[in-house]
């Protein structure tokens, strides 16, 4: 059984920081490219950042230079450390496993709120 869980969301102030977590269980982890994607009241699920097998990432024009995707194969788990947030960042983040050959798996998303 596949399972991705997120935590580390919560509460923060504009210009704060909060790290995401995302644990992988039931995918060969290693192999699998990873998403962050974010949902705002009202709107579309949309892609954050990902990070391929090899560690490269993409990221966002919104969050560039303050976002930064990681990931630990030896932990199964893929990381989002956001910086200077701000309240348009608020939103429910997902994160996503793609692995080679097989369905997209998501977890169950983790909220974020950006107000002072």
């Amino acid at each position: 059984q596949v399972q991705l869980v997120e935590s580390g969301g919560g509460l923060v102030q504009p210009g704060g920081s909060l790290r995401l977590s995302c644990v992988a269980s039931g995918i060969n982890f290693k192999l699998a490219t990873m998403g962050w994607y974010r949902q705002a009241p009202g709107k579309q699920r949309v892609l954050v950042a990902f990070i391929s097998t090899d560690g490269s990432s993409n990221y966002a024009d919104s969050v560039k230079g303050r976002f930064t995707i990681s990931r630990d194969n030896a932990k199964n788990t893929a990381y989002l450390q956001m910086d200077s947030l701000k309240p348009d960042d608020t939103a429910v983040y997902y994160c996503k496993a793609h692995p080679p050959g097989v369905r997209d798996y998501w977890g169950q998303g983790t909220q974020v709120t950006v107000s002072s």
